[in-house]
């Protein structure tokens, strides 16, 4: 194995990239935008179309989908214990030659079992092609570079819904929802199966492998911080708030009595301001330490998903609200990429970022459904998303417990820097 630019023990700013480590990057910006447009947007286009064809119920069948994030979730401490010890090739490499037959399996299901049991196994391969290996392969190779790396990487992703949306709903026309999964299944084979073997090459050191007296293999010291639990929590809250709002948007948008035309427009310009808030996140990192930076952002998303509750129209105000609510959510993703080293380094990174992101993932999996079944009984979804604000206000509040030496020592560089 060749010795990579970047130690398992260095600090979280490296001294340079890896070699390679460009060539990597534009390879993922392909792959992970592939798997979230294949194994995750596809399906809302779908789902009409697949309950009409079978009688499966839509609550069934979503419910499966759901499922799936659960799995990835959980298979996403295993992936990343996998990357800290073999590097990202192996494991997403698996991972994309697992999710080829798994989505085939989709659009030949002959039962809601069959079909929520290929969507478990898709699940699995989430894990590998989403965005936490990638931020991990990512983290290590680039060093000091990796915010502008991880920016790209979320700019280009952040496109998934823009193309495959569209491209499945033209599949589905022409194919069915059966042999639009199959097409869907090719694109896997014939872009994220060759892009993941032959382009995610840099070297990687293996992290050290910690053993009890026992001789088990022993998780990292950081997972017993009391910082950690509190920013798995926190950053939980604020997914949970961020994709409640994007799911339950429009049925909010419509409430105040304008049309499904309009809700569409609400929800389309919040893509737009993700892409924004990705693009402000660099020089929010260079003058932000991680503690306040954390708690701002979510703040922000608190703010914006109150305003939504608050504010009934008019309909440009409502765009205006839902553009910056969007670009809460894109600064969002990028602080999951950085939390962990920001705040431990980046020797065990893909394992702690795999453990932060299994809470993270359930509350994403958990938050369609939970504003659904509140609208009734708080009375519609401006009392819905008052609440989420309350709970993103709350992981506000939580991310001042997330201080750690390492985040100690970067308010006091930050404060020498600019004073």
């Amino acid at each position: 194995m060749s010795r990579s630019a970047f130690p398992a023990g260095a600090p979280a700013h490296g001294p340079r990239r890896a070699p390679g480590a460009g060539r990597a990057l534009a390879a993922l910006c392909v792959t992970v935008t592939t798997g979230y447009g294949v194994l995750f947007y596809a399906f809302p286009v779908l789902a009409p179309a697949i309950a009409a064809d079978t009688a499966w119920s839509l609550a069934g069948v979503t419910a499966v989908f759901s499922a799936a994030q659960v799995v990835a979730g959980l298979s996403g401490i295993a992936v990343g214990r996998w990357v800290d010890a073999r590097g990202p090739r192996p494991v997403m490499t698996a991972a994309a030659v697992l999710a080829v037959p798994a989505v085939a399996a989709l659009g030949l299901a002959p039962s809601l079992w069959a079909f929520g049991a290929a969507w478990l196994v898709c699940g699995a391969a989430m894990a590998g092609l989403f965005y936490p290996p990638a931020f991990a392969a990512l983290t290590r190779w680039y060093g000091e570079e990796r915010v502008r790396a991880l920016t790209v990487l979320t700019l280009a992703a952040g496109f998934a819904s823009t193309v495959f949306a569209p491209l499945t709903a033209v599949l589905e026309a022409a194919l069915g929802w059966r042999g639009a999964y199959l097409a869907l299944a090719g694109v896997l084979a014939a872009v994220v199966v060759p892009l993941h073997a032959l382009a995610l090459t840099p070297p990687w050191d293996r992290a050290p492998r910690r053993r009890g007296p026992d001789g088990a293999r022993r998780l990292p010291s950081a997972v017993r911080d009391p910082a950690f639990a509190a920013l798995a929590a926190s950053l939980a809250l604020g997914s949970f708030t961020v994709y409640a709002v994007v799911v339950n948007l429009v049925p909010l948008v419509e409430g105040r009595g304008f049309g499904t035309t309009a809700a569409a427009w609400a929800l389309g310009v919040g893509g737009v301001g993700q892409v924004l808030g990705r693009l402000a996140y660099a020089p929010a990192e260079r003058w932000l330490a991680p503690v306040p930076r954390t708690a701002l952002v979510l703040l922000a998303c608190a703010a914006t998903t109150a305003l939504f509750a608050l504010v009934p129209g008019p309909l440009p105000l409502l765009l205006g609200i839902a553009l910056l609510a969007g670009a809460a959510r894109g600064v969002l993703t990028l602080l999951h990429a950085t939390a962990v080293a920001d705040r431990w380094g980046t020797g065990d990174y893909a394992t702690l970022n795999g453990l932060l992101h299994t809470p993270l993932i359930f509350a994403t999996a958990l938050a369609p459904w939970a504003g659904a079944a509140l609208a009734g009984p708080l009375g519609g979804h401006p009392a819905v998303f008052a609440l989420m604000a309350a709970l993103a206000a709350l992981g506000a509040l939580l991310a001042l417990a997330t201080r750690t030496e390492r985040t100690t020592d970067k308010d006091a560089h930050l404060w020498n820097t600019h004073t």
